[in-house]
Formats: C-alpha cells, sequence, structure tokens
C-alpha cells in the first residue's frame, strides 16, 4: 500500500508522521507536567500556553505562506520545515530546563513560529507532488499513519512519564521531532 505512493510524498509522511508522533507522547500529559514541574503551574497556566501557541501560529502561517509563494522553487518551502522542525525540537529539550510559566510561553512562541513555518512549507511540496488521481489516498495515508503514531505515543507517553519521569520522555521525543526535521533532507534532490 504505502510502495504506491511516490518517493516525495512518502518522505513527507514519514517526516510528519515522526514530528507529530512525537508530540503525541507529551500532548495529553503536558498539563500534568506543566503542574507538576513548573513553580505556580496549574490549569491557568496550561489554558495560557496553548492559547499563545494557537494565537502565534495563527497569526504567523499566512505571511509564512505568502513569503513562500512569492519566492519561486521549492527548496525554501523544503528549508521551512527542516527548521520549523528543528525549532520545534529545541522548544522539547528546552522544556527541561524550564522552571517557571514565563519559560513555557516564551517556547510555546517558538514552538508555534516552528510550526507556522512548517505548514506552508510542507502543505506546498505535498500539493505540488502528490500522486495524480491517487490525491484521497495520500492524504488518507498520511492520516491513518499519524493517526496510528499519535495513539500509540499517547499511551506510551503516559506510561514513561509516570514510570520514568518526564526527563527521558523529552529527550526521547526532542529525537523523534529532530528525526522529522532531518528526513526531509532525503529529498533535497527531488525537489525543484
Amino acid at each position: 500500500m504505502f510502495s504506491k505512493i511516490n518517493k516525495i510524498i512518502k518522505i513527507l509522511i514519514l517526516s510528519d508522521v515522526a514530528l507529530l508522533t512525537g508530540f503525541g507522547f507529551i500532548t495529553p500529559i503536558f498539563a500534568i507536567f506543566l503542574t507538576n514541574n513548573i513553580q505556580g503551574g496549574n490549569a491557568q497556566v496550561a489554558g495560557f500556553a496553548a492559547s499563545i501557541y494557537w494565537i502565534v501560529k495563527s497569526l504567523a502561517l499566512i505571511p509564512f505562506g505568502r513569503y513562500l509563494d512569492k519566492n519561486p522553487g521549492e527548496k525554501d518551502d523544503l528549508y521551512f520545515i527542516i527548521i520549523g522542525n528543528i525549532l520545534a525540537a529545541f522548544v522539547i529539550f528546552a522544556y527541561l530546563f524550564s522552571y517557571l510559566p514565563w519559560h513555557i510561553y516564551c517556547l510555546q512562541v517558538v514552538y508555534a513560529l516552528g510550526m507556522a513555518m512548517n505548514i506552508p512549507g510542507y502543505t506546498a511540496i505535498f500539493t505540488r507532488h502528490i500522486d495524480k488521481g491517487k490525491e484521497a489516498f495520500d492524504w488518507s495515508t498520511r492520516g491513518a499513519l499519524i493517526g496510528i503514531g499519535t495513539g500509540i505515543s499517547g499511551a506510551l507517553g503516559g506510561i514513561i512519564a509516570y514510570n520514568f519521569g518526564f526527563e527521558p520522555l523529552f529527550i526521547g521525543v526532542g529525537i523523534f521531532i529532530l528525526i522529522s526535521a532531518f528526513l526531509p533532507l532525503l529529498i533535497l534532490k527531488n525537489i525543484k
């Protein structure tokens, strides 16, 4: 099934699976991390952290998308994916050194900017290289693999955090996300 997808789409899907599966390890339990590891961490801090992420990401998406559209070629799109994912990995590792709410808020801004870079670059390349006549199959394969990965990682993240703590969990997640950043380099030669 996966073998019927072209190389560029395959690598993009694998990159997104690594990225979103990585975040799947911590997303369901992030509020617990905040309340247990951040001074003054509570439901309000968790709410503000989520709000900062979504608002900053939403505000940055369109300018980043316009920038990419104004620059011909796909290498900048690919570099936006890579840099965005590296920023996301940096945030995960930086959580280990955070102990105040404002640390988390600043990191959420960086995370949001990383994802706002990833999304327009990713969707632009995916749109241009999708298998003609198999668009629904390519997108549904991506969705299915991300869903399975995120579902499994959500359970594993809880198990790891409970049994070993957040430090090894965040290190593992950071590595997953770094993998997602470097996978697109496999298609650098195939990009226009």
